[in-house]
């Protein structure tokens, strides 16, 4: 084998925007995670909803209907049709 070849390994640790502290072995000596295992919905069973408006609503918001306006052709267009 090579010498050199396999990165240093570090003790750890891991900690997550909810507060849990992890420990473990890695190449990197210090992580910030958004989300584990502690307070994903996943594992802990329960349900967030982040987003309570929909995209159709987000939408309507910000640019004001959800219905789709025809324009009329140009006369130019139609004349060379």
């Amino acid at each position: 084998m090579k010498p050199d070849f396999h990165p240093t390994v570090h003790e750890t640790t891991i900690t997550c925007t909810c507060g849990a502290v992890y420990h473990t072995s890695s190449t990197v000596k210090a992580l910030r995670v958004g989300i584990c295992a502690g307070c994903h919905p996943f594992f802990t069973g329960e349900q967030r909803f982040v987003d309570t408006a929909g995209r159709v609503d987000k939408f309507a918001q910000r640019y004001g209907s959800i219905r789709a306006r025809r324009v009329a052709p140009k006369p130019e267009a139609a004349a060379s049709a």
